[in-house]
C-alpha cells in the first residue's frame, strides 16, 4: 500500500463503528489502521482483534457499577480510540463501538505492517513478525499513548482506519487471551495463517512465576 493509495483510500465512517461490537470486530479484519503520531506515517493491516462488551461481559472494563474514569471512553461516541495502560508498561489500543452511551470496544491485537515499517521498527527496537504481533506491540509501533485516549478516528487526526478489500485469509474465532474472567467467550477474531497474528493462547491468564515478578531476582 503506497502513500498515494493511502491518500485515495476511504476512511471508515462513524456509522461503521456504531454497530454491535462483535460485528465490528469481525469486519475490522483486513482494514488499514494508520497512525500519523509525531508526524510519521505508520500503517498496518488489522489481522487480529478482540471484542469487549458492556456490563454483562466479565472480561470488559465496563463490568463495573457504571461509568468510571477509566472506562468512560467506552461509553462515548463510536469511532474513537480507547487507550489504557496495563501491566505497568503496555499501552493498549481499542476502537470504540456501539451507539453513544453504550459500552463497547475492539482491542487491536495485531497488525501486518504495510507502510512506515522503518518507523515502527525504530519505535519497537525490532522488526519482523515480532514488531506488531501483540496488542502492546501494536500501540508501541504506532506511537499510541494515553494522550490519544478519546481521539476521533479521522483523516487529519493522529489515528484513522481505512476501508480495504475483504481479507483473503479465512477468519477464525476463539476465546480471548490473557484474561482471568471472560476468557472462554469466543470474541477473538483473527486471520488464519497470517504470520503477524499473536502467539498468545486463549484461556485463563496464568500467574507469572515468582522469578518473573517485579522486584524478585532471578
Amino acid at each position: 500500500m503506497s502513500v498515494f493509495e493511502l491518500h485515495t483510500a476511504s476512511p471508515l465512517p462513524e456509522r461503521f463503528f456504531a454497530r454491535p461490537t462483535a460485528s465490528v470486530a469481525r469486519d475490522l479484519l483486513g482494514k488499514i489502521l494508520v497512525s500519523t503520531v509525531g508526524g510519521s506515517v505508520a500503517a498496518g493491516r488489522i489481522v487480529e482483534v478482540e471484542a469487549y462488551l458492556g456490563a454483562d461481559d466479565p472480561g470488559s472494563h465496563a463490568a463495573t457499577k457504571g461509568v468510571t474514569a477509566r472506562n468512560a471512553t467506552m461509553y462515548g461516541p463510536p469511532g474513537r480510540a480507547y487507550v489504557y495502560f496495563t501491566y505497568g508498561n503496555h499501552h493498549m489500543l481499542n476502537l470504540v463501538t456501539e451507539e453513544d452511551g453504550v459500552a463497547g470496544a475492539v482491542l487491536i491485537r495485531a497488525i501486518e505492517p504495510v507502510l512506515g515499517e522503518e518507523v515502527m521498527r525504530m519505535r519497537r527496537g525490532r522488526g519482523g513478525h515480532d514488531c506488531t504481533n501483540g496488542p502492546g506491540k501494536v500501540a508501541a509501533a504506532l506511537g499510541v499513548t494515553l494522550e490519544h485516549n478519546g481521539v476521533a478516528l479521522a483523516p487529519g487526526g493522529p489515528l484513522c482506519c481505512y476501508d480495504a478489500p475483504p481479507a483473503h485469509e479465512p477468519i477464525r474465532t476463539s476465546g480471548r487471551i490473557g484474561l482471568s474472567r471472560g476468557h472462554d467467550v469466543e470474541l477473538r477474531f483473527y486471520l488464519d495463517g497470517n504470520p503477524f497474528v499473536s502467539k498468545g493462547r486463549p484461556g485463563l491468564r496464568r500467574a507469572k512465576p515468582r522469578s518473573q515478578k517485579r522486584g524478585v531476582a532471578r
